[in-house]
């Protein structure tokens, strides 16, 4: 049994929230020269090259069979669409804007939650939801009106990652975290490789004619290492601290990547869509403090 060590766990969660946009923006750097296919690919290659060899050399179990194979091939699918929609997006969107927008997901899980699962939530929750999302709308407008359509993917991204964490929820208990990634990696490297050949084979991109030189390929390799790795330290930072503590951490996020974005490529969000991040990150918090209350409100049972 793990013991609550909040501040490791807290520690932990600092790192993902450093790793990930820093993965994004390695995706964004190569976006213009590397079709997205090819950065999906390396992205869950790395992520199973990395973690089988751990799966082999510490014995964790990670076969599956039934109910949880088909919801780990769903789960996986679902990853699929949410990396490759994130990695399009940024190819228009700054860093930041993208990281923002799909920060609407802790609402759509709400929604999710109250509409598919029936579970209680309360008015001021679901109003906290409009607000929260009416912020989302002032930063799409400005990106909208640049781009057009791809400023709305990060909205993608959001519903499939907030259906990805509801299939997630209905097999952590039974599976190891990190068998469950390495088999998501392979899966998805095996699902996508036969895509990219047919993506090149039908003209819909084109694969590079040689291998990238150093620095691209250090870049590539740099993207599934981050994403791996800030993945694992999210899955671990839940060990150690109880999620109502680590969920306002996450929100850390959209500063950072606005931190990288400014430094790598000198992108700020304008007046507007700042404010929209305030009132998405405002009521987000809300939110996450909201769940707390009710969940420390809630009458114990005792058994039996």
């Amino acid at each position: 049994m793990t013991h609550d060590r909040p501040v490791f766990g807290i520690v932990l969660m600092l790192g993902f929230c450093v790793l990930a946009p820093l993965g994004d923006a390695m995706a964004k750097l190569l976006g213009e020269s590397i079709p997205i296919g090819v950065l999906v690919v390396v992205r869950f290659a790395v992520q199973a090259a990395i973690l089988i060899p751990l799966i082999a050399f510490t014995g964790r179990p990670w076969r599956m069979r039934g109910r949880i194979l088909r919801l780990t091939v769903l789960r996986t699918i679902l990853h699929i669409i949410g990396i490759s929609a994130m990695f399009t997006a940024l190819k228009f969107l700054p860093l930041a804007d993208a990281v923002a927008i799909a920060f609407v997901m802790p609402f759509i899980m709400l929604l999710l939650g109250r509409y598919v699962l029936n579970e209680e939530v309360g008015p001021r929750r679901l109003i906290a939801c409009v607000i929260g999302f009416s912020g989302t709308l002032l930063v799409i407008q400005p990106s909208f009106a640049n781009v057009g359509a791809p400023a709305l993917l990060p909205l993608l991204v959001a519903v499939v990652f907030a259906l990805f964490m509801l299939v997630t929820r209905q097999i952590a208990k039974e599976t190891d975290p990190v068998a469950l990634q390495a088999v998501s990696g392979t899966l998805a490297t095996v699902i996508l490789l036969p895509a990219v050949f047919v993506g090149s084979a039908t003209g819909n991109w084109e694969l590079p004619q040689a291998l990238p030189d150093g620095p691209t390929l250090w870049l590539l390799l740099a993207i599934g290492v981050l994403g791996t790795v800030a993945h694992l330290l999210m899955t671990w930072s839940l060990r150690y601290a109880p999620s109502a503590t680590l969920a306002p951490m996450q929100y850390l996020e959209i500063p950072v990547a606005t931190l990288i974005g400014w430094l790598i490529f000198h992108d700020l969000p304008n007046g507007l869509a700042a404010v929209g991040i305030a009132i998405t990150v405002a009521a987000g918090l809300y939110v996450i403090l909201r769940e707390r209350a009710s969940a420390r409100s809630a009458p114990t049972q005792t058994p039996a």
